[in-house]
């Protein structure tokens, strides 16, 4: 049975990843930082439903976290075959507002947690000559998004680490690919007023919100052993926005 790792899984993306790739047979490491409450509940519904799922806590832009992480997931599951770099978090200020410590944490936890999560998880990809690395990134991280520089800045990032990495691991039998989500409804967006959220659903070209489980849905694609051809990728799931 292969083991996947989702950071930032005790909600929306993740927790719809979770949720799919428990169902799909999967051993699943649920990653938590503030959120251990939530991730508690959504490993029990999982064992509960007799799938496989374990929580573990780790503030992924930390090395020393993330080494204790896969310490214990390696102890568990014996290694992590499917990586899935979902934790993130946005900021929407106009640049003259950002400080060099909001740019910081943006850029770490969006872009360094990738870094510093694929590298303890290749060990074991490595030995197997096989493995999936997917990025979740954003929309955004494509075409940019006014007041939110940080945040696309390290989405596009996560872009290029992708296309990156995906040639240099190739060799090795381990794919890496990447998700942009367009506007799905979490929690992330509700800090947004419906007004703003209308106004915005009106320039999608299918005119509704996205839904976690379709983010999950594109993860599972790139995990299946038949997408083992496809890799340095950006999927692009945002209703036609980016067309």
């Amino acid at each position: 049975m292969k083991t996947v790792l989702i950071t930032g899984a005790s909600r929306g993306i993740g927790k719809a990843c979770a949720e799919k790739f428990a169902s799909l047979g999967y051993n699943v490491a649920v990653n938590y930082k503030s959120s251990k409450e939530q991730a508690y509940e959504l490993c029990h519904a999982q064992i509960e439903r007799g799938l496989s799922a374990k929580p573990y806590f780790a503030d992924v832009s930390s090395a020393s976290d993330v080494k204790k992480m896969f310490d214990e997931i390696n102890k568990d599951f014996g290694g992590v075959d499917i990586l899935i770099n979902n934790a993130g978090i946005s900021l929407i200020k106009v640049i003259n507002d950002v400080s060099q410590e909001e740019w910081d944490k943006i850029f770490a936890v969006n872009a360094k947690s990738a870094f510093l999560c694929s590298k303890e998880a290749l060990s074991h990809m490595l030995k197997n000559k096989w493995g999936r690395i997917i990025n979740v990134s954003s929309m955004w991280g494509i075409s940019g998004a006014s007041c939110e520089v940080p945040y696309s800045a390290s989405k596009a990032a996560l872009i290029g680490f992708t296309k990156a990495l995906a040639k240099e691991l190739a060799p090795s039998g381990i794919t890496v690919n990447c998700i942009a989500p367009g506007i799905i409804d979490t929690q992330m967006n509700s800090v947004f007023s419906a007004k703003e959220i209308s106004d915005f659903v009106s320039e999608i070209p299918l005119l509704r919100m996205g839904a976690p489980d379709e983010i999950a849905h594109c993860a599972a694609f790139f995990a299946d052993e038949k997408s083992s051809y496809i890799t340095g990728q950006v999927l692009s799931c945002d209703g036609g926005y980016t067309v």
